[in-house]
């Protein structure tokens, strides 16, 4: 199998990268998702003129392991009419206003009957909370509690014009084909509305990945994920057990286009090639975080159950439930920004160069240091800046070049980048110092 090219790792990266990846975010905003019905579809619909999904429907009531396919929910309007005749609230507004599945209701009600059935965040009190009722029948709304407050008593006119139906969950997926069946798999949730960087940001940024990788010829091959939280990495698994072996590296994405530092979760196994690439990229950058695996997050919690324990991490910047604008009308467009969106999509780039990048070099010369002035190799640097190996780069490599270590762990043992270190084993190898460990 021909090894990467270093001089071609992050090279393919489009012009305008950031505002094409917030645009795509922005096109998707507005539209109300949730775990099944028409806002999933045209979601899908928007991220297939960016790369090629395949769509797949699984019935209402179809068994995924423990769970079960909900009916198909789908939402035309909702809204609260005051005493003078007022509207209170519109679903038109912001689709954050409607408990997400809300059964369809119609009704007058008093206040005192109509607050329970309200929820707001007396903490913060202008903005909109985002609430979901999937698995329960129940009705509600959400809002600004500073409005809350200031409704009169007297009778309110409530309706909810909604539609709980057989019909099914929808998941799109796309896969790009490498040298190898076996597969990196980048997944991110589908099912939340108008949340800008939980999760319109992973969306966007996974569909230009996906684009992106088009014109890359790759040995892994790359499957993207796009389907509802929980039950729909659920479906997919159930449909994919056979599959799952392939799996060698994953990630899942949320919350990568706001102004925190870079956060990285480890897989259950906590040692994974891809925990190690991950702790490699971001340990030169001020801020990242790295947090060990719990069974709290969104679906590398299905991977990495114990009857899969698949090798997937959670990649986000901003760390779900724990920044203020979470699961409230906070979380907009204003809170996201193009430079934040490229920052991630160029970290992700990073790691798939260590994946792909990576490989077991063997010092054929191991008894002492070969004498690389006479090869030609101190003046084929042509200085650090302009070659980006070092000398030092030079001597790790050949010092750890014992069959035993990979680029990967050069780099973590040295603390040299590891693009530099790759480029170092090319150059080695070019000149018949290195062979690959296993083919010599």
């Amino acid at each position: 199998m021909e090894r990467i090219n270093p001089e071609e790792l992050g090279l393919f990266l489009p012009s305008g990268l950031g505002q094409q990846i917030y645009a795509l975010a922005e096109r998707l905003f507005p539209i109300c998702r949730s775990i099944t019905g028409d806002g999933v579809r045209r979601t899908l619909d928007i991220l297939s003129e960016h790369v090629d999904l395949a769509r797949h429907e699984v019935p209402t009531g179809t068994q995924p392991f423990d769970w079960t396919v909900p009916k198909e929910w789908n939402i035309r309007s909702a809204s609260i009419v005051g005493p003078d005749g007022q509207k209170v609230v519109d679903f038109a507004d912001s689709n954050l206003h409607v408990v997400n599945y809300s059964i369809p209701f119609k009704g007058t009600l008093t206040l005192d009957e109509l607050r329970p059935h309200i929820h707001t965040l007396p903490e913060q009190p202008q903005l909109i909370p985002y609430r979901t009722a999937y698995y329960t029948p129940a009705w509600g709304f959400c809002m600004a509690h500073d409005r809350l407050a200031k409704m009169p008593d007297g009778l309110y006119r409530v309706e909810i014009d909604a539609e709980l139906k057989d019909g099914s969950l929808t998941y799109g997926e796309y896969l790009h084909r490498g040298e190898t069946e076996r597969e990196f798999l980048l997944s991110a949730h589908i099912c939340h509305p108008s949340l800008a960087n939980d999760n319109c940001s992973g969306l966007a940024l996974l569909a230009t990945l996906a684009r992106s990788l088009k014109a890359r010829k790759t040995r892994y091959s790359y499957r993207f994920l796009f389907a509802p939280g929980t039950i729909g990495a659920l479906a997919w698994l159930s449909r994919n057990e056979e599959r799952v072996g392939l799996i060698d590296h994953g990630l899942v994405m949320s919350c990568v286009g706001d102004a925190a530092a870079p956060a990285y979760k480890r897989s259950r196994r906590g040692d994974a090639f891809i925990d190690r690439a991950m702790a490699h990229v971001l340990g030169g950058r001020a801020g990242a975080k790295l947090i060990d695996f719990s069974p709290y997050g969104y679906d590398e919690r299905q991977y990495c159950s114990p009857g899969f324990n698949l090798p997937v991490g959670m990649f986000q910047r901003s760390v779900h439930g724990t920044f203020p604008e979470y699961h409230t009308s906070a979380d907009n467009l204003d809170f996201i920004a193009p430079q934040h969106l490229e920052d991630s999509f160029r970290i992700l780039m990073d790691v798939i160069d260590v994946v792909e990048g990576d490989w077991t070099p063997l010092n054929l010369f191991p008894k002492g240091e070969p004498q690389l002035g006479r090869r030609g190799l101190y003046s084929a640097l042509g200085g650090q800046k302009s070659s980006g190996i070092s000398s030092m780069a030079l001597l790790w490599v050949l010092n750890l070049a014992d069959g035993q270590h990979s680029l990967l762990a050069m780099a973590e043992r040295s603390g040299l980048p590891f693009r530099e270190l790759a480029a170092a084993a090319r150059l080695l190898s070019d000149h018949g110092l290195l062979a690959e460990a296993g083919n010599r």
